[in-house]
Order: C-alpha cells, then structure tokens, then sequence
C-alpha cells in the first residue's frame, strides 16, 4: 500500500479540510482506566528521567511520547511546530523554502511523487516516479522514512545541501544530484491559449487564492469562441480541499463533486455543484500523471464522473483521506491529523488505487513514443509539439469540432 509521506522541508502541500476545531477537556489525575491512565504516563516519563542511565530531560521524553503516539497512525498525521506550523500556511499561500519534491513510499520503496517547477529538484532533473536510493552517500530504509524526513527537514532549516542517489522508473542505472534548498514560489493557475482556440490552464496546487485565479482566469476567455479547455493536473500533489471542490462547482452545473466519511461529527460531509457555471458548453479534458494526487483527484474525479470532461494521462497517486489542522492548547503549535476518507461522486474509494484516465497513456509509451492512440490521427503544431500526452488531449479535442 502507497504511503505518501509530507513534510515541508521537501515543501510539501497538506490537503486540510480547513475545519477549525476547538478542542475542550476536563483532567482527573486521579482516575486510573485504560483509556485515561495519564498517571502511569507521567510516572514512567518520571522514572526514565530519574533513573535511566543516560539523562534526558523531561521535554525531551515528552516528545518521544508524542512521536510514539503519531506512529501509530497513518503517515499524513503528525505534530506541527511552531515553525513547521507556519510554513505550512505559507506553503498554502504558494511560497516556502525547501528542496521542492513531494515523495512516498510505494512498493516498498522511497519514491518521488512530485518535483515542483522551477524548485532545485526539477532543476536537477528529478522525475515523478524516481526512486531514492541513498541519502548524503548512506543507502536509505523504506521502514525508516520518518528519520530521513527529520534529516531532510534539519538540512532545509539550516540551509545544507543535500545529496541524493536515485535511479528513474523501471531503469537499473543510478544518477546523483545535489540540491540547495531555496525560496521556492509557485504560481497556483497559469494558462495560456493554444492552436486552433483552445485553453489551457495549469494549475499546479491547490492554495488560498487557486479559485479567484481561476475564476479571473476564465472571465477573460468569456467572449472567445473556444473549441476546448484543457486542465493540467500533472505533478500537481494536491492543497485545500475546499479549493479543489469550488473550482470543480466552476464547471459543474449539477451533481456531486465529493463526499467525506469520518467519526467527528463535521468530517461527514457531501458537496454538491450549484447551477451557476462558466463556459459550460466548452469540451474539456483533464491531464493527469502519477504525480496527480488529493485535492487533484477530487477535481478529476468530479469531472470525470459527472460526464464534464475526458481524463488523459496516467494512472494518478490514490490519496483517499482528509486531514485538518487543529491547533493545540499550547499557542503556534498544531496538529495534522487524518480526521475523514472521501470517496468520489459515484462512491469509489480511490485509496492506493488512483484515478484511471479515460485515455490512458503509460510514461514508458510516451517517452518511446509507442502506443499513442489518437496521436497520429492528426498534425499537432505550436510550442505544445513535445508534450505527447497534451498533444493527446488536444486532438482529442480536435476530434469534437
């Protein structure tokens, strides 16, 4: 089963419900049960402390019990900083420092989800779906990703390089890289009008201002006549779950763009799209990769199964749960916890099993330029030439007129 493992040194995007939960508890210290035995926690942080033969202090056997705790659960919960708090909201807001890749372990092994544009690791010519083999000359352990994390994490914040061994999908031969972290900025919704009318949008996360940048964007192509829009997902991890459902009610007239199932009362929620739209008559399509993941599978699974748009791509990640950031009790630190699972409009769980594309298009076929349906059926001109799977979608579109 893939995990995929977020931590904002690599800059990574949470998905958070944006629930703002107040939490309110009354202590008995004196009551002794095996739900509430706060008593023998404290006697044996008291009795390490005090007797074991290398000294630690309080503080610091107070966080291993909390790393004890987020061990077992699932790998997009954990414990917040002040610091890594407040990169993460900045991370929302499209810019943070870090080395700018998203990785998981899959099958067992350490492997590369997204490399953001422009960030040291897509300069490096890192690739979704690479697989990390060793760290700084030491062979890494799939079991052991959280330590490699808080190592990563330690270089980001104190501005050290690092270096990294990996090896592309299903290859043998290994390359390294070094990468610096560095102020990494991305622009949620670009776009851009291609041959023969058609617009394409890429939105690369799911940040605060992702639905006002599409609306904007869209409000200007109002009065042209388009033959289609494209909407490019590649190597986008996900965000803000509410963006991702308010940009799927943007092209969605009717429906059900996402439902979420949890045990706290307000992660039980059902979307649904209202009747005002924009360029609703306008065939679309959707560009997905592996590298495709949460909020990002919400919007192309919305569309998908709504009948709006055809899915051209790849197989996406298969992130199936919601988390939410809920502040402690102690001011400017946070928690990141799994609250609720989603499943999509017809009620699939696309956990570890992703998104299947209408069209789908193997990496390997387009690098080998091998099995393209519809590829060849027509001339594809303009800059988009090298992009098979957009070339894909665009005859695709062609095909409509």
């Amino acid at each position: 089963m893939s995990q995929l493992i977020r931590y904002l040194s690599f800059t990574l995007l949470g998905l958070a419900l944006g629930l703002s939960v107040t939490l309110s508890s009354q202590e008995n210290t004196q009551q002794f049960n095996s739900r509430l035995n706060y008593p023998l926690l404290l006697d044996i942080i008291d009795t390490v402390e005090t007797y074991y033969v290398t000294e630690f202090t309080q503080d610091e056997l107070i966080a291993a019990a909390i790393d004890g705790i987020f061990a077992k659960l699932d790998p997009y919960s954990n414990f917040l900083d002040q610091q890594a708090f407040f990169d993460m909201r900045d991370a929302n807001k499209g810019e943070y420092f870090g080395f700018g890749v998203e990785i998981a372990t899959e099958n067992n092994k350490i492997t590369i989800i997204t490399p953001f544009a422009n960030s040291p690791a897509d300069q490096a010519g890192i690739l979704a779906g690479d697989q990390i083999l060793k760290f700084n000359n030491k062979p890494v352990d799939p079991k052991n990703l959280n330590l490699l994390l808080k190592e990563i994490k330690h270089h980001s914040q104190n501005k050290l390089s690092i270096a990294l061994t990996l090896s592309h999908a299903n290859m043998n031969s290994e390359f390294e890289v070094t990468l610096i972290p560095s102020v990494i900025s991305i622009k949620s919704v670009s776009a851009k009008i291609l041959d023969d009318e058609i617009g394409y949008i890429r939105l690369s996360s799911f940040q605060d201002d992702s639905t006002e940048e599409m609306v904007k964007q869209l409000t200007q192509w109002k009065h042209l006549e388009l033959s289609g829009i494209i909407l490019d997902l590649r190597n986008n991890p996900g965000g803000l779950l509410d963006q991702a459902i308010k940009i799927a009610d943007i092209f969605l007239s009717k429906g059900r763009i996402v439902s979420t199932e949890g045990r706290f009362f307000d992660a039980n929620s059902e979307y649904y799209a209202s009747p005002k739209t924009m360029l609703s008559n306008v065939p679309m399509t959707i560009l997905i990769n592996k590298g495709s993941a949460s909020a990002s599978e919400v919007l192309a699974a919305a569309l998908q199964e709504n009948k709006r748009a055809k899915i051209i791509g790849e197989t996406s990640f298969g992130k199936g749960t919601v988390q939410s950031l809920i502040p402690t009790l102690k001011d400017g630190n946070a928690i990141k916890l799994t609250i609720a699972k989603y499943t999509t409009p017809n009620g699939r769980d696309i956990n570890s099993r992703g998104i299947e594309p209408d069209i789908k298009l193997d990496l390997d076929a387009v690098i080998n330029d091998k099995n393209m349906p519809i590829i060849d059926e027509l001339a594809i001109q303009g800059e988009s030439k090298q992009d098979k799977i957009l070339n894909s979608a665009i005859t695709w579109i062609k095909t409509k007129q």
